[in-house]
């Protein structure tokens, strides 16, 4: 989800506007308050409120109102400022102190602050975030619910090309395109990875966007061979794509993780948000993205519904 750095100056601007519509968007962790590895941590206060900030994808948008949900229902005054736009928009937004909480995810987060990180267990990736964060950041625990990168082709193409896992593609190198969100073309967890890993190429890379209505259209309509979507998203399913095996395992464990400032985390933010972790799941988490994609819901309403029934709210 990478944006030009010179978007970075346009940040204010977004933090002041109004909140946007919602646009289209990581199984098991454990989320007790002993034993995940966090970054300094001590001494903050959420007293005087905090801002979620949120990416720019359906699932982030539902997490950031699900994070609001039971932190408002804890007493901690809440403001939410979605889409927002990548993770290299939020991280200096955090740093900065123009937001100061956010959804994020366990190996994505890690391969942006330690690109050369190899840990792929969950327990060893909380403990190598916890290493790499900058200064004044921390990682709370993890949740049970997860989301991980996904490289799909359609049933046809997958028996066209005999195409099983991510390996298969270097049999078509200069063929394939491959459509994803503009920031793809640059992480590991990408073109990068899938040619240093597995000797990809591919004849051409399409900027579009993180599992929406324009890579998901360009890849039924055969724009595109190879689309970078999420797990959690149902028209995998829906459409019976193919998604390739990754036996390098180049993508690593995607469990939901809260990403705060120091000076936020106190005990009663890291207890309700832990809560939430613990009864949150994947299979959930994408039945609340469905509501807001399929039956064009406010993420907030589904966030807040979800949050009620599950009794989070007590």
């Amino acid at each position: 989800m990478n944006l030009p750095t010179n978007r970075r100056a346009l940040l204010g601007g977004l933090l002041a506007a109004a909140s946007v519509p919602a646009l289209a968007a990581c199984s098991g962790g454990i989320t007790s308050l002993e034993g995940q590895g966090t970054a300094s941590g001590g001494g903050g206060s959420s007293e005087g409120g905090l801002t979620i900030g949120t990416a720019n994808f359906t699932e982030n948008q539902v997490l950031g109102y699900l994070y609001a949900a039971v932190l408002k229902a804890a007493g901690v005054e809440v403001t939410v400022r979605p889409n927002l736009g990548t993770r290299e928009i939020l991280i200096p937004a955090l740093k900065g102190g123009d937001i100061d909480l956010l959804p994020e995810y366990q190996g994505a987060l890690l391969h942006y602050v330690a690109p050369k990180a190899k840990a792929t267990e969950e327990g060893e990736m909380q403990n190598a975030l916890a290493m790499a964060l900058p200064a004044g950041l921390q990682v709370l625990p993890y949740g049970k619910a997860e989301d991980s990168d996904a490289f799909v082709v359609t049933r046809e193409t997958a028996r066209k090309y005999g195409l099983v896992s991510l390996a298969d593609l270097r049999r078509q190198n200069g063929r394939l395109v491959i459509g994803a969100a503009p920031e793809v073309k640059k992480r590991e967890v990408g073109a990068v990875g899938l040619k240093s890993v597995y000797g990809v190429e591919f004849k051409e890379f399409k900027s579009l966007d993180s599992s929406g209505p324009l890579v998901k259209g360009a890849l039924k309509k055969g724009d595109v061979d190879v689309a970078n979507l999420f797990t959690t998203d149902t028209d995998i399913q829906a459409n019976d794509w193919v998604v390739l095996t990754d036996p390098k395992n180049l993508i690593p464990g995607q469990h939901v993780v809260p990403l705060i400032a120091d000076r936020k985390a106190d005990s009663t933010v890291r207890k309700a948000l832990a809560r939430l972790g613990n009864a949150l799941t994947t299979a959930q988490l994408t039945e609340l993205n469905r509501q807001v994609d399929k039956d064009k819901k406010d993420p907030e309403d589904v966030a807040n519904a979800y949050a009620e029934r599950r009794g989070l709210l007590k």
